[in-house]
């Protein structure tokens, strides 16, 4: 009988193994038959918009404000045209999207390409996979993007795959809530002036809530204030994206809880809050269940402003959630908002932030780089009369390399024919030697950092990483001229947050603190003000990759710098060819 049993165990074995085998193909046949490929058109244009009683010409795509939301599922693939019929040079950022192999579509202008002329045309191609949640797109020139940028909404496979939370009860509704900023200027001409006198630029005038101030700026903005029309006891994803250029803001819905299920496109585990946090570039996804008696709630946003006496744009935007069948004409419950310098809240709930599943960390470090982060002040030229403190202007670093942007060619261009053995010269556009750590070290977040510190070099500089290299920064705030939380974004990558902390980085005693376990994976993480965060990722992705702090006023400044990350072996670890209408400078 043993024998038997055992002849008969063993002879199944390549049947098991063929059918084991068979079950995989046909999974994988069937991803990719459900992975689809979509075509759309962005046309870059003016349109007239009317906020705060004022009626001004605006930057947008098809005309619309904020702009078309793109949704798709995991391994789509995405081929968007873009038509510049606008005044400006303009790019496209995918923001979020790891675009594996295709930097070419990255969008972040003499970075990866150069910007798309008035009258021009360039078409984005890529691949959206391994990432579900929410992103967005926007542009990647000058300010255009305050009015320029909408949702990109990415699904599970259907029939292959689930949302990973409630998943018997799924979400009855998705709610996209897109927060920004409004000027009544053109915000080309207040980051233009800003640059022209070293001066810091005027704060927004208005917060908005899809496109929306909302009921607290007078009755020109109640009339169009978003409403969301909902209805009692369902359950609803509500997918915020911040895309407002220069403000942190915490947003709450009054009388309810919001579970945390996702952030930046990464799932986490579920986190309940009243309060949300979320800087500019990120998004969270959240799960609110609509249990109140009926009537109307407002979504209420303000600023959370780290940096002391720096103005900001101190309004609160609204929307208006309605469940209907309220008693009619009563004002919306209004949420309790943190006070705008309420750090505590913004740790609290950054620090609960948790990986759902247990982190694919890198197996070892090869680079360990300490990155300083902040603004500085450059000195006037001689002759001239600056607008920054003293007759100054202001510049932002990091490790004291104040970024400047090329204009001839974009850097990728310049590294990819040098590669070749090109005619271009690749020192006359970058070089490869930003520096590992700070050129000094000092008590980085001292209330008084000596003036010699405060003055940055500035320079077109790239950090070389070897493909698969497993990459730890240390990215430390420093106080000159005044500490902030800085949103720090870097393209092309998710990465792990391993910690967050306040103060100068002690690695002897802070390393102790690193989740290894199921740290939250974000593109962009806050640095806390006068504060520090680690970050971990696998340099998988060959390219140039830029590295910016997502408060535009401070890449205005310089606040960037760039990975160069090289080919490995062989097609798949390596950059795609550069397509035929690839915009020329």
């Amino acid at each position: 009988m043993q024998a038997a049993s055992g002849m008969s165990s063993s002879s199944s074995l390549p049947l098991m193994s063929t059918t084991l085998l068979g079950l995989v193909l046909c999974s994988s046949l069937l991803q990719l038959a459900l992975a689809k490929e979509q075509y759309h058109e962005f046309v870059v244009q003016e349109a007239s918009v009317t906020r705060l009683c004022r009626q001004r010409s605006i930057m947008t795509v098809n005309g619309q404000f904020p702009g078309p939301t793109v949704e798709i599922s995991e391994g789509d693939s995405l081929i968007v045209r873009v038509i510049n019929r606008g005044r400006y040079n303009v790019t496209v950022h995918w923001h979020g999207v790891r675009q594996m192999r295709t930097g070419w579509a990255d969008g972040p202008e003499y970075v990866t390409q150069c910007p798309i002329r008035p009258g021009g045309s360039y078409t984005y191609r890529f691949t959206v996979a391994g990432q579900e949640g929410t992103l967005w797109w926007h542009a990647h020139s000058s300010w255009l993007r305050a009015t320029v940028y909408g949702a990109l909404i990415i699904r599970p496979r259907a029939g292959v795959a689930a949302y990973p939370f409630n998943y018997f009860n799924p979400p009855a509704r998705e709610i996209p809530i897109l927060l920004g900023e409004w000027w009544d200027m053109n915000p080309i001409d207040v980051v233009r002036t800003a640059t022209r006198t070293g001066a810091a630029p005027n704060v927004s005038d208005a917060l908005t809530v899809n496109g929306q101030p909302g009921d607290l700026y007078g009755s020109c903005s109640s009339k169009d204030t978003a409403t969301f029309a909902v209805k009692s006891g369902e359950t609803n994803l509500l997918r915020f994206i911040n895309a407002a250029l220069n403000t942190e803001l915490f947003v709450s819905l009054a009388g309810h809880t919001m579970t945390v299920v996702g952030a930046d496109a990464s799932y986490t585990k579920p986190y309940s809050t009243s309060v949300l946090m979320i800087a500019p570039g990120q998004t969270t996804d959240a799960l609110v269940t609509l249990d109140q008696p009926p009537g109307k709630y407002y979504l209420a946003a303000r600023a959370y402003a780290s940096a002391q006496g720096v103005p900001f744009d101190n309004t609160t935007t609204t929307a208006i959630f309605d469940y209907g069948g309220g008693s009619g004409s009563g004002s919306p419950a209004m949420p309790t908002l943190p006070a705008y310098n309420d750090t505590a809240t913004v740790t609290t709930f950054t620090t609960s932030l948790r990986g759902l599943r247990k982190a694919e960390l890198p197996s070892q470090v090869d680079e360990s780089l300490f990155f300083t982060v902040g603004v500085g002040l450059f000195n006037c030229s001689a002759g001239q009369s600056c607008g920054g403190p003293n007759n100054t202007r202001f510049a932002a670093s990091i490790n004291n390399v104040s970024f400047v942007l090329p204009s001839t060619v974009s850097i990728l261009q310049a590294h990819y024919s040098y590669s070749l053995g090109g005619a271009e010269q690749q020192g006359s556009v970058f070089t490869a030697d930003f520096p590992a750590n700070p050129p000094v070290q000092f008590d980085y977040t001292a209330q008084n950092v000596s003036r010699a510190l405060w003055q940055p070099v500035p320079g077109t500089k790239v950090y070389r990483l070897k493909y698969g290299a497993g990459v730890q920064v240390v990215l430390q705030g420093t106080n000159i001229f005044a500490g902030e939380n800085h949103p720090i974004h870097i393209h092309g990558y998710d990465l792990y947050v391993l910690a967050q902390g306040f103060g100068n980085f002690d690695a002897a005693k802070d390393s102790l603190l690193f989740n290894l376990d199921d740290p939250p994976m974000r593109n962009t993480v806050a640095v806390p003000v006068n504060g520090w965060a680690v970050i971990r990722f696998v340099a998988d992705n060959p390219g140039v990759w830029l590295m910016h702090c997502h408060l535009d006023v401070h890449i205005t400044w310089g606040l960037a710098m760039a990975f160069l990350v090289d080919d490995g072996v062989g097609e798949l670890q390596s950059l795609e060819a550069p397509p035929p209408d690839l915009p020329l400078c």
